[in-house]
């Protein structure tokens, strides 16, 4: 075969091709009839009930291509309340406050609000992790994008200079990811199932703050994994012991006997950045690497 010879790489049109063609169809009452619109482009075919399974798939693979075409090989997952906020607006919150109660819940935000910075300085810590032979980051950090602790912890990487990750959630109230989240790298979910599994696909470390419901659910969810073996263990940190203790009897569950006492040890407690960064590197400090990625 002659060197000059060329062979298409492809024959079929692109898909971006052939949707450009189709919104410059002639119009009839073919054309015009939704039975008529390419499949993917069709969004109320798309959002049929029975095509959930397909937008499960949608939701799973958009993401990871965009984070694998970003060179992120592992995240550093943080957790925390969208009800934390940074010192100033506690102290703010404290001297608004008009009623014992709203008082008392006040001065708890305000005794909280370290971890404003303490996630702040951990996202600093963690994205000035070096990138591996093949130009891949690690210890990207990830928060749900929302704002309080998780914008802490975009804030954090943001402010060192490094791309930070959002996953976020449509919710029934308004709202929008924070302003330190990567724009290229801020995703919306609609399905809280796969937002928790892609926090952890990547998770090579993983931070707790205070927080509620959302918090214990993403948190809880680690724990079983880890628990049951589903996944390799992880350093999983749990910041502020003291309210860790008050909201969650760990030692009544092995009393109890519904878990053993090593279950303990999946986690560890901790209080301040550099603690909880020096766990996180004497973790990994004899570990393998696998394709770059720090493995347990």
């Amino acid at each position: 075969m002659s060197k000059d010879t060329h062979v298409p790489s492809r024959v079929f049109p692109r898909a971006r091709q052939d949707a450009e063609s189709a919104r410059e169809a002639l119009s009839t009452p073919q054309t015009e009839s939704p039975a008529y619109r390419l499949a993917f482009q069709d969004m109320d075919f798309l959002l049929r009930e029975d095509l959930r399974p397909v937008r499960f798939q949608l939701e799973l693979l958009k993401p990871q291509l965009l984070l694998d075409e970003a060179g992120i090989a592992s995240t550093f997952v943080m957790y925390g309340s969208a009800r934390i906020p940074e010192p100033a607006k506690a102290q703010a919150l404290l001297e608004l406050a008009t009623d014992d109660e709203s008082r008392r819940i006040a001065q708890s935000l305000v005794e909280k609000s370290k971890y404003y910075d303490v996630a702040y300085e951990l996202a600093q810590l963690a994205s000035g992790f070096p990138k591996d032979e093949d130009g891949k980051r690690h210890f990207v950090v990830c928060s749900g994008g929302g704002p309080s602790i998780m914008e802490a912890a975009n804030r954090g990487a943001a402010e060192a200079g490094h791309e930070t990750i959002g996953l976020n959630i449509v919710l029934p109230h308004e709202q929008a990811p924070n302003p330190y989240v990567t724009p290229s790298l801020s995703f919306q979910f609609h399905y809280f199932a796969l937002r928790k599994m892609h926090f952890l696909l990547h998770a090579r470390a993983l931070a707790a703050f205070p927080g509620g419901f959302g918090t214990f659910d993403e948190l809880f969810e680690l724990l079983t994994l880890i628990q049951t073996g589903k996944i390799q263990p992880i350093p999983v940190l749990l910041f502020g012991r003291a309210f860790w203790d008050r909201v969650v009897n760990f030692e009544a569950l092995v009393e109890e006997g519904v878990v053993s006492r090593r279950d303990l040890s999946i986690f560890t407690y901790v209080e301040t950045a550099q603690e909880a960064w020096d766990v996180v590197q004497d973790f990994y400090k004899d570990r393998p690497f696998d394709n770059g990625v720090p493995t347990a």
